[in-house]
């Protein structure tokens, strides 16, 4: 009979042998079973960290990661690590989104005593991670990147309405207190027979908050973002109002002066948290305070004409000419569009789109010029066009709107022109209009995104020249989108100061990093039979809108280069003086299904991040989150491809680490087992697997590469865990008994 994983009994007490870490926990226990037989080995086992050949492998650290919490409660985790690993991994505290707040605010106190515990503990850590996608801030980010407001005279900007209480109309029923030490002397409350909210108070208090109230309440208010307080107000003699705008966590302070006219008094804030309330105290004014409404708004310029370009390469100055096509007659198409020779340009100096029409064409449409926008217009939209145009001969045109290239729509795309000798300018706003998108004007509604000109119209050969062509979304609005470049620098400098920050608060303690995490993507070509970056174009819309993909904006070539220069500079200024090691992170890179194509790809993408000559990535990291399967072949393949990924790692000359090493188990007809339901022969199945993987590393990884193996998981995953919940992950079980893979892992170290 198959004996449970729940008849595990071996204590943390018989798994550890001598160390210190021993006597400090004798009083630890779990009950045994009946049969021992079978575990009775493991109390043999030595710390894992003392498997290791350190002559032959004099750089490798063995890793275990860990919560950066766990570890400073100096308890039996900490103890754990301390007896059995060299080097630890922070699980989340070290990420971005762990340290910046959503306005950009760093604090590093939790890393900082991470730093601190390690060095105590004489035991290293493996950085993780200075750059990735996931587990970012996005709201900050994206803030850094929002459209900006345009440049307006502030004579001419306009006040917003954000949000308005008028008691006039509408009751009183914010929070309000009154002290005991004034009751019956005080009220608040709605005066409705003179639309107002009224306080009043017929003795003074010893203290202003013992008569305190909101008078608005639901703000819509962004923090860091400028508004105006307004407030129609009048007393029963002049006096001064304190208010408080913002919530009871904090609150922009200031003060509203009253007489006895009513009067529209204003006060300008910077907000200091989102939403919350205006916050009044009048416990020291004798007397009655009325209020009629209470505002709050804010400035921006007025809405103008937003010309947005939809084509790029307009000038013909350029390489990048993939908005502009043609059909030439006798030559065929739609196809690429040719670029005349210097001194075609309508500046007598530069270039110009060429386009030639023969003799007798059989339509007008035999010879056409193509412009394709980079979006699909609807009924409404507002576009302008306009472009430099001649011709060798006087000739008509004609326009129409189409899906692509050659995809015809409708007849009439209102910019036809006539061409002469001498250059012209056409320039036209224009709405599109239903006919215009639909098939000859009453068919089906089509995706239109192309403006073709008919140029065989004359039906003799002819030479057409167009030069400055724009074609551009006219919006209305007060705000514009950053250009890519200015993303671009944005971004730098987030990047920089990011890891700036992080480098100060590890001091030069920390000399390895994931210095990018899992920039590679999955599937798709970059166009060098490589799979290209992750990117918000190639991933789910659900991952689209949870993370923010940095290479989307610095370039995936400059992604890679920014990070590792900053690194380089901002660990030699804080203190860094040991060799410092940047890793590529990525998972699947043992991947059978694709034949290890990912860690191909990122083999591919080192060279290319590496060839200024200036960017140096030292190592490689491959996570193996793997499974370990019943199925026989399935099993075979994995191990075949595991050892395909390390040869391809050794080749790379790079520094190699597993960094995130944990298994799962997945039995004959392909379901996730649970701990709970393991067999002993599927957990020494698990065991055989550690050492199978281990031991490859060391036979096939040479010594100079050999940086380290951090195992991902120390215990299975509980049930309700994040990662690989109620999987049997660990080396140690939910007690922190050693299990059958804990043997396993030793003896990969031992190479036995």
């Amino acid at each position: 009979m198959n004996k449970k994983n729940n008849m595990i009994w071996v204590t943390l007490v018989s798994a550890l042998l001598v160390s210190c870490v021993d006597t400090e926990i004798v009083d630890i226990t779990v009950n045994k079973p009946t049969s021992i037989e079978q575990y009775e080995y493991l109390k043999e086992y030595a710390p894992l960290k003392s498997y290791i050949d350190r002559a032959a492998s004099p750089g490798f650290k063995l890793g275990i990661a860990l919560s950066a919490n766990e570890f400073l409660e100096e308890g039996l985790i900490y103890r754990l690590a301390q007896a059995n690993f060299d080097d630890m991994t922070a699980g989340n505290e070290m990420k971005y989104a762990s340290c910046v707040n959503d306005q950009g605010e760093m604090n590093f106190g939790t890393v900082d005593k991470f730093v601190t515990a390690a060095q105590a503990a004489g035991i290293t850590i493996y950085g993780h991670t200075l750059a990735w996608h996931a587990q970012q801030n996005n709201k900050y980010l994206n803030s850094l990147i929002k459209d900006k407001e345009m440049d307006a005279d502030p004579d001419a900007k306009l006040d917003v309405e954000d949000y308005i209480v008028d008691y006039s109309e509408s009751n009183y029923n914010f929070w309000n207190q009154i002290d005991a030490e004034v009751a019956g002397t005080a009220s608040i409350g709605r005066n409705a027979a003179e639309g107002c909210l009224e306080i009043k108070s017929s003795v003074a208090a010893s203290q202003n908050y013992f008569i305190q109230y909101h008078i608005a309440d639901g703000l819509p208010t962004e923090q860091g973002k400028d508004y105006k307080l307004t407030v129609m107000i009048k007393g029963s003699s002049q006096g001064r109002l304190p208010v408080g705008v913002g919530t009871w966590g904090g609150r922009a302070e200031g003060g509203i002066d009253f007489d006895t006219e009513w009067k529209e008094v204003e006060f300008s804030f910077k907000a200091v948290d989102n939403g919350g309330h205006v916050m009044a105290q009048s416990g020291l004014f004798v007397g009655t305070i009325q209020i009629k409404y209470v505002k709050i708004s804010h400035s921006e310029a007025p809405a103008v004409n937003i010309y947005t370009d939809m084509v790029v390469g307009g000038d013909a100055e350029g390489t990048n000419v993939s908005s502009f096509f043609s059909t030439e007659q006798g030559v065929g198409g739609p196809k690429a569009i040719t670029i005349g020779e210097s001194g075609t340009g309508a500046d007598g100096v530069g270039h110009a789109f060429v386009i030639q029409s023969g003799d007798n064409p059989p339509e007008n449409h035999s010879t056409q010029f193509f412009v394709k926008a980079d979006r699909v217009l609807n009924a409404g939209d507002v576009c302008k066009v306009s472009f430099m145009y001649r011709a060798d001969k006087n000739a008509g045109s004609e326009s129409q709107t189409h899906v692509n290239p050659g995809e015809y729509i409708f007849y009439d795309a209102g910019v036809r022109v006539d061409f002469t000798s001498e250059w012209k300018l056409f320039e036209k706003e224009f709405s599109v209009t239903t006919q215009m998108i639909s098939s000859n004007g009453n068919g089906a509604i089509m995706p239109f995104q192309t403006i073709a000109w008919n140029l065989a119209v004359l039906k003799e050969a002819n030479t057409y020249y167009i030069d400055d062509f724009k074609w551009q979304i006219v919006t209305k609005g007060n705000t514009i989108p950053l250009t890519p470049e200015e993303k671009k620098d944005t971004l730098t400098w987030a990047m920089n100061t990011w890891v700036e920050g992080m480098m100060k608060a590890t001091g030069g303690y920390v000399t390895a990093w994931d210095v990018v995490n899992e920039a590679i993507s999955g599937g798709g070509d970059d166009g060098e039979g490589f799979y290209p970056l992750h990117s918000v174009t190639n991933v789910s819309e659900a991952d689209a809108q949870n993370n923010f993909y940095w290479q989307d904006y610095l370039g995936s070539v400059d992604y890679v280069r920014i990070v590792v220069a900053a690194a380089r500079k901002y660990y030699a200024e804080n203190g860094g003086t040991n060799p410092l090691k940047l890793f590529v992170n990525d998972y699947n890179l043992e991947s059978d299904w694709d034949d290890n194509k990912k860690v191909k790809s990122l083999v591919h993408w080192i060279e290319k991040w590496e060839a200024d000559g200036v960017t140096k990535i030292d190592g490689i990291g491959t996570q193996m989150h793997v499974t370990c399967y019943a199925n026989a072949n399935t099993q075979r393949s994995k191990e075949e491809h595991v050892v395909q990924m390390f040869e391809i790692l050794a080749n790379s000359g790079k520094l190699v680490k597993i960094t995130e090493l944990d298994m799962g188990y997945e039995d004959e007809n392909g379901n996730s087992v649970q701990t709970a339901n393991m067999t002993e022969a599927q957990h020494k199945a698990m065991a055989e697997y550690y050492k199978f993987i281990i031991k490859k590393y060391f036979e096939i990884i040479p010594a100079a590469q050999q940086y380290g193996i951090t195992q991902w998981c120390i215990a299975d995953s509980p049930t309700g865990s994040g990662w690989r919940a109620g999987e049997p992950v660990g080396l140690w079980d939910a007690n922190y008994s050693r299990k059958h893979t804990y043997a396993g892992f030793a003896d990969g170290l031992a190479g036995k």
